[in-house]
């Protein structure tokens, strides 16, 4: 992305060039990859000559302005289909934008159109999307991770520069991870939630997707920042999260959580997260081990707080106001045809156990409960982070698994995201940085950075320095 910039800053290439070449890419790739829901070409190449006129008239808006890029399906966007990657939103147009998808045209960035996802944000695969799966540009049998599978891809992919995604309980690190990309997901209040359409609100949180540190953190500056809309954006200042980005790792206190080197862990992807976090000590770092003890009930509290929140946030599609509408004799019965044939099996399931949660008699032994684990598992981090800088380990237990392996068994489906959830529960920032290739397999391995909050830029920093020290990967050969 920074190269684009430059090239274009330089005029050696426009932005309808780079445009023009983008389509082109997705045009090529996509119909294996899968990773758009919605291509707008007319939309961007106007976009990209606007981009072009301004700097002909030395009007840039800045390093992105001109730079194609492409949003999850999650994000609303004014005049284009927006489903979330479910049949009940079919046919559904936004009559206004997200407030990211106009802090990004704010910024001159050309969208190229909208990206595959599970459908609602619930999934760690893209295979719960009611379209078509996405697969993983390392290897086409594989997949990309979820929900935001079609963002990691298209970057992985090099379709376009950078993208947005939403990370409920890890849905930016462990596509990141899965596809060798850098994701960062922000503190909860960090990036405006307006215009997202909520899966679970107190955990929802958009963030960015770029091949390298600098790509991300040039994203989230653009889009981070208060927003009156959302009533729970910070009014806290936004860093450069450029300014600091080569400070290195030297004196830096990394955090290493025992629980998460423990069974279940493939021993590939313990390989090269330990040989990051040595190679942080080669940096001048320090490696401080810590304990998260109340992370192994991650999961369980995790699956009742944001199913009971999904619950009352998908009410509202009933096919009145929304997308599909089924066709029925009375109002009630089209109510329920339109939910049996517009939501798909996860979102149904999340409704029912959701529903069930919330229910009288039960709300106290269950929700209440996992909210009272959600505050232990924040404590944890607090008595972490007075030890140390940065909580580094694993993104995923494994690589990118095979399309259709985990399917049928929603429990090792929720088990992918095991070590990114409790960064979700906690509000806190959190980063994937590919840190090697899987021994056995080939395939791409992400190293989990979470931080304090708001304290993004230290976790550019630390991720920027691994990244300077063990360069890039190469680009995928599957697509």
């Amino acid at each position: 992305m920074q190269e684009a910039a430059a090239a274009l800053d330089d005029r050696t290439v426009s932005s309808l060039e780079l445009t023009q070449a983008a389509l082109a890419r997705v045009a090529e790739t996509d119909g294996r990859l899968g990773a758009f829901l919605a291509v707008t070409p007319e939309r961007a190449l106007d976009a990209a000559r606007a981009s072009d006129a301004r700097r002909a008239r030395g009007d840039a808006r800045g390093p992105l302005d001109g730079v194609p890029v492409a949003l999850k399906d999650i994000f609303l966007t004014q005049g284009v289909p927006t489903t979330a990657g479910s049949r009940i939103l079919e046919g559904y147009v936004p009559p206004y934008d997200a407030t990211v998808v106009e802090r990004l045209q704010a910024a001159g960035a050309v969208s190229l159109g909208k990206l595959n996802m599970d459908e609602f944000a619930m999934g760690s695969s893209n295979e719960n999307s009611a379209y078509k799966p996405c697969h993983n540009p390392w290897d086409l049998a594989r997949t990309p991770g979820g929900s935001s599978g079609g963002s990691a891809a298209a970057v992985a992919a090099r379709q376009v520069f950078g993208t947005l995604g939403t990370d409920t309980g890890g849905s930016i690190r462990e596509p990141a991870a899965f596809c060798g990309v850098v994701g960062v997901k922000p503190t909860y209040g960090r990036v405006s939630r307006f215009g997202v359409i909520a899966f679970a609100s107190s955990l929802d949180q958009p963030g960015p997707f770029g091949k390298t540190v600098a790509d991300a953190a040039l994203l989230l500056g653009a889009v981070a920042g208060h927003d009156p809309r959302d009533a729970t954006s910070s009014t806290r200042p936004v860093d450069d999260y450029l300014a600091g980005l080569e400070g290195g790792a030297a004196g830096l206190r990394v955090g290493v959580p025992r629980e998460w080197f423990q069974e279940g862990l493939e021993p590939g992807v313990e390989r090269a997260v330990r040989g990051a976090l040595a190679a942080y000590e080669r940096l001048g770092a320090k490696l401080v081990e810590v304990s998260l003890p109340h992370a192994k009930y991650a999961v369980a509290a995790y699956y009742l707080i944001a199913p009971a929140e999904a619950s009352s946030n998908l009410a509202r599609y009933d096919g009145v106001r929304y997308g599909l509408r089924a066709k029925a004799s009375a109002l009630k019965e089209m109510y329920a045809e339109t939910r049996e044939q517009g939501f798909g099996p996860e979102p149904k399931r999340r409704i029912m156990l959701g529903t069930y949660a919330l229910s009288a008699g039960y709300y106290d032994a269950y929700y209440l409960r996992a909210q009272k684990v959600r505050t232990l598992i924040r404590r944890d981090f607090d008595e972490a982070f007075a030890r140390c800088d940065v909580v580094a380990g694993p993104v995923t237990p494994t690589a990118a698994f095979r399309l259709g392996e985990k399917v049928d068994d929603p429990l090792q489906m929720y088990l992918a995201d095991i070590y990114t959830i409790p960064c979700n529960l906690a509000a806190l920032p959190g980063l994937s940085l590919p840190c090697g290739l899987h021994e056995g397999q080939g395939l791409p391995v992400g190293l989990q950075l979470v931080g304090r909050p708001f304290d993004e830029a230290t976790l550019l920093r630390a991720a920027r320095a691994l990244e300077r020290e063990q360069g890039p990967l190469p680009a995928p050969a599957g697509v």
